[in-house]
């Protein structure tokens, strides 16, 4: 157990370091820099029932849209993860079935009649109106001892930034560099229910740029 608790000190203090030493994205970009335009849906849920015993599994997803006003076609890796306060980070997809991804949807026919998932959406984002995406990020459901969790989503925009990593070292001596990405960082409090974990809610906090 002190083994445990001492990991997770490291852990937290590490993360520190780097945040702390973390820039900040840029106010006005170079040049070759770019960011294109995102807007995003608040979590939700979704059920889907196992075939063993027809429990009620619960999923969460977003759908962000994304418009490519840059002026030229970009590189599109987006990577999308779930972090709690209870330091659980769950990548986007995870143990996540086709027929998740279905059930979203069908429930969005109307709104977004042409969504695609993120593991399906095409590596090149085409520039102009024209070529808006909308995509479901889909996750398992979370720790439910969180009370507030994070959705981190890079591949948004190609700024990067390099920074001394606080402990590691190369074999002459000097400090690893540790890249990082603009990120978008979308902040949520969890609102548990005592009775069910189906009764899961969350409400938004707010969103940051980050160098991440």
């Amino acid at each position: 157990m002190k083994s445990i608790i001492y990991g997770l000190l490291v852990v937290i203090a590490l993360t520190a370091c780097l945040l702390f030493a973390a820039p900040k994205p840029a106010v006005v970009q170079d040049p070759m820099q770019w960011t294109i335009d995102t807007e995003f849906t608040h979590p939700q849920k979704v059920f889907i029932r196992r075939t063993t015993d027809n429990k009620p599994i619960i999923f969460w997803y977003i759908i962000i849209t994304v418009t490519n006003k840059t002026g030229n076609d970009v590189d599109f890796y987006p990577k999308c993860d779930l972090m709690t306060d209870t330091f659980q980070v769950i990548p986007e997809g995870k143990g996540v079935i086709s027929a998740v991804f279905e059930q979203i949807k069908r429930r969005y026919k109307g709104r977004y009649p042409f969504l695609e998932s993120l593991g399906q959406t095409d590596k090149k984002l085409l520039e102009g109106e024209d070529n808006t995406k909308d995509i479901a990020v889909i996750w398992p459901d979370f720790d439910e001892n969180a009370d507030n969790i994070s959705l981190f989503i890079t591949g948004l925009s190609n700024e990067t930034a390099a920074v001394d990593h606080p402990v590691a070292k190369e074999e002459n001596g000097r400090s690893q560099k540790v890249y990082l990405r603009k990120t978008l960082e979308l902040n949520y409090a969890v609102k548990n229910d005592p009775v069910s974990r189906s009764g899961v809610n969350v409400s938004y906090k707010g969103k940051n740029w980050i160098m991440r």
